[in-house]
């Protein structure tokens, strides 16, 4: 029984990421669509949601390394995890974006041009971290 509630907490928490990461991809697309004609579609805005949905889901929750060997000998001394710093730099890149839409939409605010494609250069480098950071993670399990 207690396997079973915890492997349905963790799907919660996993849809939870994936939801999250949708509605953030949901704000991005609405801010760069309205600032850029062609990116007005619906087909976007889907396409930016299941973008984010999926690299949230993959991306958030990677386990770190052991910092020690079975030995208890330093594991890994001085290197650097690539799956958590891509996981933390892309959370941070696209949650980052996202704030920043969010902002736009909510004041009615018409940024340059220029800041609004660093807003998606932004979200879609950082959902690819995480991708890229969950694919690693779980390879190496």
């Amino acid at each position: 029984m207690r396997l079973r509630i915890r492997k349905a907490a963790h799907i919660l928490e996993r849809s939870g990421l994936a939801l999250a990461g949708a509605a953030c991809g949901l704000f991005v697309g609405a801010h760069v669509g309205t600032s850029i004609g062609a990116l007005t579609t619906v087909a976007f805005l889907l396409a930016m949601m299941v973008i984010g949905a999926f690299g949230f889901y993959l991306g958030i929750d990677i386990p770190p390394l052991p910092f020690h060997g079975e030995n208890g000998a330093a594991h890994g001394r001085g290197k650097i995890d690539a799956a958590e710093f891509l996981s933390a730099v892309g959370t941070f890149c696209a949650t980052l974006a996202a704030f920043a839409s969010v902002t736009m939409v909510v004041l009615h605010l018409e940024p340059h041009l220029a800041w609004t494609g660093l807003m998606l250069a932004g979200w879609l480098g950082g959902v690819a971290m995480q991708i890229v950071a969950g694919t690693i993670g779980r390879v190496r399990r």
